[in-house]
């Protein structure tokens, strides 16, 4: 950002609040999902507490928490992975909520299964063998866990169902459901991994039935007014050119059951947000997200910085990049809220910085510099 009059188009256009379900978030920045590992037994504590507070404070009006397994044993790889049940498990995030909003923020946890991207022996359940749709990783290799039965679907269902309840009940604002990026949810619905020829695989509005359920039981397990977000993506861990929908009719196709199960916002990752998302438009996944199917969108993907942040896992630093095009799409309402990763990881009162103007105080992406700050 450098000149000054757009500057204060900045604080205009992201200070506004946006309404998502029975919810009023503060302003248009939501900070993004990032796993991070400082939960040691799964329970979030009061490092977690301030480390979320501390955005808030600096002006984040929504915050997503990094992704937290839901009550499945195959859910999750880590034992210092938060998890979203368990009563000193809750009760840790209970406390988060309750800085959050001392802060004056919002916050959702993030509800995770990761599916067939586990491994035999990880924790937390060294013995929970992993599953998912036709027991296929991402790359297509057989035989490191097994295709999910009907008693599996109905299982998961209900703890990503329980898990939102007990959200609701500990005090957070709404939940959103982690369908992206190759897990679990996204497993059912890319053709790479679900090879199933049940009523849950087949063709791509088959390949949303898992996910529709799920949708469902979760709106059936909080109030009418709750938020319920789902995050989705083209894109896989390690198969970047992966796309559920080819063009804007396959992606209505895809999209439309689930907005119809109770999805309130759809967060609609992608690597980098200024990429057009079909042939013969301008407008990212999040735009055609809020397009074909009405509901507010969340846009991400290097938000600030010019560099892939699948690059920050090996090291690598981002230069920063200015946001007059993101304004842009936000003042013509391409998309409703706006979700920034690695800057906040790396400088909580970005948010702060750049709705007060102060953008000469923002500074590149420095993996090394986060072994420093929390």
């Amino acid at each position: 950002m450098t000149a000054t009059a757009s500057a204060s188009r900045t604080a205009r256009l992201l200070s506004r609040p946006v309404r998502i379900n029975g919810l009023t978030v503060p302003n248009r920045i939501v900070m993004a999902p990032m796993t991070r590992q400082f939960s040691p037994g799964g329970v979030p504590g009061e490092d977690v507490v301030s480390y979320y507070a501390r955005r808030a404070a600096a002006g984040v009006g929504l915050i997503v928490t990094e992704g937290t397994y839901v009550g499945h044993e195959s859910a999750g790889q880590s034992d210092r992975i938060p998890r979203f049940h368990g009563t000193e498990q809750l009760a840790g995030w209970a406390a988060v909520a309750d800085a959050v909003h001392a802060a004056g923020g919002t916050i959702m946890p993030q509800l995770w299964h990761i599916g067939m991207v586990r491994s035999a022996g990880q924790p937390p359940y060294a013995d929970a063998p992993a599953v998912g749709p036709s027991g296929l990783r991402l790359d297509g290799t057989e035989g490191l866990g097994r295709a999910m039965t009907r008693s599996d679907l109905d299982d998961v269902i209900a703890a990503f169902a329980e898990a939102a309840a007990a959200a609701e009940r500990i005090g957070f604002d709404g939940v959103e459901l982690h369908g992206a990026h190759g897990y679990l949810i996204d497993q059912f619905l890319w053709a790479g991994t679900n090879r199933r020829t049940d009523a849950y695989g087949g063709d791509l509005v088959a390949r949303t039935r898992f996910a529709a359920e799920t949708v469902a039981a979760v709106r059936a397990a909080v109030s009418p007014e709750f938020p319920v977000v789902l995050r989705y993506s083209q894109w896989k861990q390690e198969v970047y050119g992966a796309r559920l929908a080819e063009s804007p009719q396959e992606l209505e196709a895809l999209l439309v059951p689930l907005a119809e199960a109770g999805v309130d916002a759809f967060h609609a990752s992608t690597r980098r947000y200024w990429r057009p998302e079909f042939d013969g438009s301008d407008l990212n996944l999040a735009g055609w997200t809020k397009k074909l199917t009405g509901r507010p969108a969340i846009t991400v993907g290097s938000v600030g910085l010019d560099g892939d942040f699948v690059k920050a896992f090996q090291g690598e630093g981002a230069p920063l990049k200015g946001i007059d095009d993101l304004l842009d799409r936000l003042e013509a309402e391409e998309f409703d809220l706006v979700a920034v990763g690695r800057a906040l990881l790396q400088d909580p009162q970005w948010a702060a910085k750049v709705l007060g103007e102060r953008f000469d105080e923002l500074s590149a992406y420095d993996p090394a510099a986060l072994r420093s700050l929390s």
